[in-house]
């Protein structure tokens, strides 16, 4: 007897059940409902699109929580990590509740990605600072500028956000970036930070400000190494463009 294609996991699993936008989420069969599907099939089985359903929760009058998934998910996954609270709350059907909980998920997502191993990762690379910093820190919405703080075998003792917003000199000052090497004991640092175009590019500002704190680690005795800025999927290191 050949099974119905909606009882199958790999048949649905990229593009979920579509039901018409009219039909609420209780209105289909229990078998097709997302939070049953998980409980039978487990997670992995559900598209993108449902699994925001259940984050989510319920719809509203007008549209169910399938609906609303769809309009979150109108940029891909990538789009809806780079948008920040006020965005989602005008998103019809999400309050400030839904929001935040769509919100938390995607950070824990983040964190996951970056923690990897229980040991201290290394950093001798600009490859292998990018495949730690990017799944971290490259969709955030607004600029965000960091440092890992390493030991002398490049490997992490401490990682801080020193500045959100608009990167210039004003906002990101040696002191803030040198009192958390300090205290984390560190032999160098790492800098980074992201531009939430997508285009990692390093602008006129990047590049004066790479070298203000080069200057000002070697005061310090503290290395920069590198500085990495992120964007969508790519990542620039400034020390392989000979600026340090």
């Amino acid at each position: 007897m050949n099974k119905s294609p909606s009882s199958s996991p790999a048949a649905v699993r990229e593009g979920g059940l579509a039901p018409s936008a009219s039909r609420r989420v209780l209105d289909l069969p229990p078998e097709e409902r997302p939070r049953e599907r998980l409980a039978r099939h487990g997670a992995s089985a559900l598209s993108s699109r449902e699994l925001l359903a259940l984050l989510v929760g319920t719809g509203s009058r007008r549209a169910s929580a399938l609906d609303v998934a769809d309009r979150l998910l109108a940029g891909g996954l990538r789009g809806l990590a780079a948008r920040s609270l006020g965005e989602l709350e005008g998103t019809h059907g999400l309050g400030r509740a839904k929001a935040t909980r769509v919100l938390a998920a995607l950070e824990l997502s983040a964190r996951l990605a970056s923690e990897g191993r229980t040991s201290a990762p290394f950093f001798r690379t600009p490859a292998e600072s990018a495949a730690y910093l990017l799944p971290r820190y490259a969709a955030r919405p607004v600029e965000t500028f960091g440092l890992l703080a390493l030991d002398v075998r490049r490997r992490l003792r401490h990682e801080a956000v020193v500045s959100v917003g608009c990167l210039t000199a004003s906002l990101v000052h040696p002191r803030e970036v040198f009192q958390e090497a300090v205290v984390a004991r560190a032999a160098a640092i790492l800098i980074f930070h992201n531009h939430p175009s997508g285009d990692p590019e390093p602008s006129a500002e990047d590049v004066a400000l790479t070298r203000r704190l080069a200057q000002a680690g070697t005061l310090m005795g503290i290395e920069v190494l590198d500085h990495l800025v992120l964007g969508a999927g790519r990542f620039v290191s400034l020390k392989e463009r000979g600026v340090l």
